[in-house]
């Protein structure tokens, strides 16, 4: 909504926007109420959830929501957000959802009295623009998970609009404890989500705790306000799938090679886009047309059928003719992965030679996986009616997905779990995923973790982004060649192995502006070790002190990371010394953070693989060009990199003890414990038969 040259409805826009933000951020809008306007049946939603309450913990979540208003009002709303807890299993107050479009607004239009607040308000609204957000009502409930959800909202960024200097914004579980007196040198902003005692960290206890609005969901990215769409995603599925052809196909020309994935949602969505770039046949099935019709109007999918047979014939023209394609397939992975099964019996031909699997089974009885005997309508009628009946039927089809995917892989297909839960629910369900004398976090099947990144993960690598709060896409244009020369130049001073790292990077960050990568916010990601990150946030940062870039830039990274996050059955699942179930890097990772220059820092319990199987932290710093910013960006990166590479190199990785000795001989105040290495394994059994 920005200006308009000569003319004045430009100008008329864009004052009834500030007002609209102004409004915004005027506190709860009480006198008089808005409207109940109940939920918006045009947009899509959460399934109806089934916390299964006792009496008196319902009245408790009716009491803790209406401990928001003032008393003269509780009449009015506490039967409307008893219904809502009754229908939906949640209060999510949708009366106080705001009928402002919801858009990454350029920073200076955001009334605060600080620039560091006005982009985390930047950040936030990019996080609900529906280009980024797959639910954008409920995906409120990522940044503001807890009882009232739109309530929260606008305490949030009322108090931002105030906050000095000299003050931090605490976030409990979405619930704005206010703001607290602090160092200008503080974090302006500190996000806990999730945080529960662990030995009641566990689904049952979430589903009754989130009702309550007590705590949330810690996601990943969304809950630290640092969702950029499925960008992120793409940049690391590419990656993902170029490292996989290296090491299972022996190739890095994946033309004529098909890629066999389901999950077109928020994350999982980008799996098309990173197909097409990585050179292969991606196909991927989608059971809701909803999300699966957005990617194809993004033109994030070239191509969609309903037909199984088309499908199959799509597959085998694309791979005669070696073309980039990207596949949806309207339909249940389930039935797919069958069907390519029995193309294998009836011909002889594998018409797959990658899989994985994106769909959201870190939340397997709520939506996050459909079964394949039920279509989504009556999926979503049955897990809350009958809830056990429905955990039966996914483990029913799980065991079918897999047992497709056991025959395929038989054959000479390469299978990995994508760091969803997969395998881990599948396990659950009784399918044939054990692994032989495999450790706690090992299947049949590795995680892309344990075969693919985690090696890049302990060179220092991991997804670094910006955001470019101007919203001015020239502004993303400079970043992106001031980012591309800096890898250009630091490339020709490294390993091959490092190089080839940098080279990938390269390339995506020249195919991302052809392939119209940006959704919501001006924003860009790639994978940069400790060296890339500091020089990239540094020439950046003197951009903008110079002008070539127009505004501040936020950069972040995703909690899937070097240090971000422990995670056994994903990030952490190549950990071999019994610590992968430790989660001291993830919080000592935001608590270094914060102290060394981050503009607001979250850590989080939930996200990816599941609620009390994951401990994440995220961090946002803003670059303003000033010399602080440059100090902050420096101290900061180098530890948020060093920290999980030294664990890593504890933990017995080669590539990151060379990694850690290399940036301790270029850091010398950096010391690291290094282990020592067992020379002779003799030793220790002797020991072991001495005293068993």
């Amino acid at each position: 909504m920005g200006l308009r040259e000569g003319g004045g409805e430009g100008v008329i826009l864009l004052v009834n926007m500030m007002a609209s933000l102004k409004e915004l951020c005027g506190g709860l809008p009480l006198s008089p109420l808005p409207a109940n306007r109940g939920r918006d049946p045009s947009v899509p939603h959460a399934p109806v959830r089934t916390p299964n309450l006792t009496p008196e913990e319902k009245r408790l979540a009716l009491q803790n929501a209406l401990r928001y208003f003032p008393p003269a009002l509780h009449g009015t709303l506490a039967p409307e957000f008893a219904q809502e807890l009754r229908e939906y299993g949640h209060i999510y107050m949708y009366r106080f959802c705001p009928t402002l479009r919801m858009r990454a607004y350029p920073i200076n239009q955001y009334p605060c009295e600080t620039r560091h607040a006005a982009a985390i308000m930047h950040m936030i609204m990019n996080n609900l623009d529906p280009d980024v957000a797959q639910i954008r009502t409920e995906t409120t409930m990522l940044l503001f998970h807890n009882v009232c959800v739109c309530v929260q909202f606008w305490l949030v960024f009322h108090y931002l609009s105030t906050m000095s200097e000299e003050q931090t914004l605490v976030m409990y579980s979405g619930h704005p404890l206010g703001l607290f007196p602090s160092l200008p040198s503080s974090p302006r902003c500190v996000i806990t989500n999730g945080m529960v005692i662990p030995n009641y960290s566990s689904r049952e206890n979430y589903e009754r705790m989130f009702a309550l609005g007590i705590t949330m969901y810690g996601q990943m990215t969304a809950g630290s306000y640092c969702y950029i769409g499925p960008q992120g995603i793409v940049h690391g599925t590419m990656l993902t799938v170029l490292n996989a052809g290296r090491r299972y196909l022996g190739t890095s020309d994946l033309r004529g090679c098909v890629f066999v994935t389901s999950g077109l949602g928020g994350m999982s969505g980008a799996q098309a886009k990173a197909a097409v770039i990585a050179g292969c046949v991606g196909v991927i099935a989608e059971v809701d047309e909803v999300p699966l019709q957005k990617r194809y109007e993004q033109g994030w999918l070239m191509e969609v059928t309903k037909d199984l047979d088309n499908c199959i014939q799509r597959i085998r023209e694309a791979r005669r003719a070696k073309m980039a394609l990207s596949l949806g397939y309207h339909g249940n992975v389930v039935d797919l992965w069958e069907r390519l099964w029995q193309e294998y019996e009836r011909t002889g031909e594998l018409l797959v030679d990658l899989g994985s699997d994106q769909t959201s089974l870190h939340n397997p009885f709520s939506g996050g996986y459909y079964p394949v005997q039920l279509n989504v309508s009556q999926a979503n009628q049955l897990m809350h009616t009958d809830p056990l009946r429905f955990r039966t039927i996914v483990h029913e089809s799980l065991r079918r997905q897999v047992a497709a995917i056991n025959k395929l892989s038989e054959e000479g297909m390469f299978f990995w779990d994508y760091g969803n839960a997969f395998l881990l629910e599948a396990k659950r369900a009784g399918a044939e995923v054990e692994k032989s004398g495999g450790g706690a976090t090992e299947f049949k099947y590795p995680s892309y973790v344990q075969h693919i990144m985690g090696d890049i993960f302990s060179l220092g690598f991991g997804p670094f982004r910006w955001v470019c709060t101007s919203g001015n896409p020239a502004d993303l244009v400079q970043t992106d060649d001031i980012a591309t020369a800096v890898l250009e130049e630091i490339s020709a001073t490294v390993n091959e192995r490092v190089r080839q790292q940098y080279s990938d990077n390269i390339h995506w960050i020249r195919e991302a502006a052809k392939h119209n990568m940006v959704v919501g916010s001006q924003a860009r990601i790639l994978y940069s070790d400790q060296r890339g990150r500091v020089s990239i946030a540094l020439a950046i940062n003197k951009a903008v002190a110079d002008g070539r870039v127009t505004s501040p830039v936020v950069i972040s990274r995703d909690h899937h990371d070097v240090s971000g996050t422990d995670s056994p059955f994903r990030e952490t699942s190549n950990i071999y010394d019994g610590s992968a179930f430790c989660a001291d890097m993830a919080v000592q990772n935001i608590i270094g953070d914060a102290f060394r220059g981050a503009t607001w820092v979250a850590l989080h319990n939930g996200g990816g693989v599941g609620w009390g199987e994951v401990m994440n932290g995220g961090f946002g710093l803003v670059l303003d060009g000033s010399e602080e910013a440059g100090k902050r960006a420096r101290m900061m990166l180098n530890w948020d990199v060093s920290n999980g590479v030294a664990r890593r190199c504890w933990s017995g990785n080669a590539n990151a003890y060379e990694t850690i000795q290399l940036t301790m001989q270029n850091q010398r105040e950096l010391r690291v414990t290094m282990p020592y290495r067992i020379q002779d394994n003799h030793v220790v059994d002797q020991a072991l038969r001495k005293y068993n």
